[in-house]
């Protein structure tokens, strides 16, 4: 209850406090060397929100190093560029039309422009880069980091089971079966990689031993599996989330944990039906209700949780390495608000 009532409350006030210092950074470089009306277009998917995890996750590892905010700032804003540009494209592959309950820049603008839009950030990645207190390291973790989200991003549509007739390699290497190992593999790379990245970023900004940085990466790895499984749990249970409730279904996704454990779990005859409307091209609304009820009939939800929790629990575990502190402690209390 302390939790909940307070610590969630100082928790969010330090990622608004981080998002005043990085908001002006991340617009002032993305209208840098812009004409006015693309600059509009730019800052629009910047415009519509989101926590900034990913900035204060380095602002705070560079703190619990010892370092400054000033260290740290422009590599950090770096981060959200870096984020928002793998979100617009992976908007454009999905078909997304909304996220956080606004329309997506694909949708908003076209697809043409959301595909420029898409390269305007990757060069202005190239710009904070330049910026940055030690740019060789920084961009060696931008380039790492990209490079696999991409990687499974193209494992995520590869385990989609229907739709992208008219993409020949989805086709001919479609997966159509999930395990564990693969699913984390899978999240590993399009989540947590960046999570693992940001903590990264913030810890080599104060030339951190080996050891804090080996510490903070493994921190911000099960940090970032926990945070995809809980948004798993929220694609099927969650409430005003700003997407419809079973949009991985709706997308014909077979990587989400619940999806997972329920086939594993699901007797065949149910195993049979959720598969067929996983692999519907158009599933309707009673199709995704009945997706989500034969999903409730197993213990799949307890599974996730009691998986998210485990790696809560490596995340904490990973931050014995650094030395007692305020910044420290915001860090641990941020794995309880995502984990």
């Amino acid at each position: 209850m302390f939790y909940n009532e307070n610590m969630k409350g100082k928790v969010k006030a330090v990622l608004q406090k981080y998002t005043k210092l990085v908001d002006p950074i991340i617009k002032k470089l993305l209208a840098q060397g812009v004409n006015k009306r693309t600059r509009e277009l730019l800052h629009y998917q910047i415009n519509t929100g989101g926590k900034r995890l990913r900035p204060a996750l380095a602002i705070l590892s560079c703190l619990a190093c010892g370092g400054t905010i000033k260290d740290v700032l422009y590599p950090a804003a770096g981060l959200e560029i870096l984020h928002t540009y793998t979100l617009i494209i992976d908007d454009i592959i999905d078909n997304s039309p909304k996220r956080r309950g606004k329309a997506t820049c694909w949708k908003k603008f076209g697809r043409s422009f959301a595909e420029c839009i898409g390269i305007d950030y990757g060069a202005t990645i190239l710009q904070v880069i330049a910026e940055s207190k030690n740019p060789k390291e920084v961009s060696r973790i931008y380039a790492q980091t990209l490079k696999i989200i991409m990687d499974g991003e193209m494992e995520d549509v590869l385990l989609e089971q229907a739709g992208r007739e008219e993409e020949p390699f989805a086709k001919e290497h479609r997966i159509t079966r999930i395990s564990l190992p693969l699913y984390k593999r899978m999240i590993g790379a399009k989540t947590a990689s960046l999570f693992r990245a940001s903590c990264e970023v913030g810890a080599i900004a104060t030339n951190a031993p080996p050891q804090k940085v080996a510490a903070l990466k493994a921190y911000g790895w099960h940090l970032g599996i926990a945070f995809q499984i809980t948004d798993d749990l929220l694609d099927i249970y969650g409430a005003n989330t700003g997407k419809p409730r079973g949009q991985d279904i709706r997308e014909h996704k077979l990587g989400n944990i619940l999806i997972l454990f329920a086939l594993d779990g699901l007797p065949p005859k149910n195993k049979l039906a959720l598969s067929k409307i996983l692999r519907m091209n158009s599933p309707g609304n009673a199709d995704i209700k009945k997706a989500i009820a034969l999903i409730k009939t197993t213990t799949a939800k307890e599974k996730a949780a009691r998986l998210s929790l485990y790696h809560t629990n490596k995340a904490k575990g990973a931050l014995a390495e650094l030395p007692p502190s305020h910044h420290r402690f915001l860090i641990e209390q941020l794995v309880e608000l995502l984990g």
